[in-house]
């Protein structure tokens, strides 16, 4: 018995302390979800370069795009590729372009397919609510970034989990990846990014060029078919 007890408190110790650094290691887990989001909801607007990175799990290949990123609140982004092709994303409070010089092929939706979907595009521009739609991982730390681990509460084909990395400093964030259902994933790593930026909703707009044909498909659910 004199030999149990010691053993016993031993173990209670050990228990306790467990579950106080997996209570600390939680703390700061929320502290940082909040950091991020008020770093996002502090600022109006920002412009990046980005290096985009789609992989396809079945060919085992990848595709590598360039381009720049204009971003303002509350969802007005031109998303605008520059290599290996010319590719125009816009969305404004009106409408969404998806514009295919090459093609002289321009797409039309409705803006409440970025609106009402968990898109990628939410989570790189900060949109997104992390303590709300996703379950949250410490993922520790990558090339002096922070990096989590999302897990959608609502998953959708285009977003099964995704991962952000984030500057310690200014709680931005530097890097994310989306993984489909199927295997895909498509990781953006910004570059250059400024929040100083002033941007007037005008710089969202399109016109489509003479001569581009025109898809309207505001009248169909695309949701889960945008920005892979």
């Amino acid at each position: 018995m004199t030999r149990i007890v010691p053993a016993l408190c031993a173990l209670l110790f050990i228990t306790a302390v467990s579950h106080a650094a997996f209570a600390a290691d939680k703390a700061r887990l929320n502290t940082l979800v909040q950091e991020v989001q008020r770093a996002y909801k502090a600022m109006d607007a920002f412009q990046a370069g980005f290096t985009q990175k789609l992989s396809h799990r079945e060919s085992n290949s990848f595709e590598v795009h360039d381009g720049d990123l204009l971003f303002k609140k509350p969802l007005f982004v031109r998303w605008e590729t520059a290599r290996p092709e010319a590719e125009l994303l816009i969305i404004n409070n009106k409408e969404i372009w998806h514009y295919l010089p090459d093609e002289k092929l321009a797409y039309r939706y409705a803006p409440e397919f970025a609106e009402t979907s968990h898109t990628f595009i939410r989570v790189l521009t900060g949109q997104a609510r992390l303590d709300q739609d996703f379950s949250v991982e410490d993922a520790g730390k990558e090339e002096g970034l922070l990096h989590l681990r999302l897990y959608p509460k609502a998953p959708t084909q285009q977003m099964v989990e995704a991962g952000i990395w984030i500057d310690p400093a200014s709680h931005l964030i530097k890097k994310a990846i989306a993984l489909d259902f199927f295997g895909n994933s498509n990781e953006v790593a910004f570059t250059k990014l400024n929040t100083k930026v002033k941007l007037e909703e005008k710089s969202f707009g399109f016109t489509p060029p003479k001569g581009v044909v025109v898809e309207d498909r505001r009248k169909l659910d695309m949701r889960d078919k945008l920005f892979k």
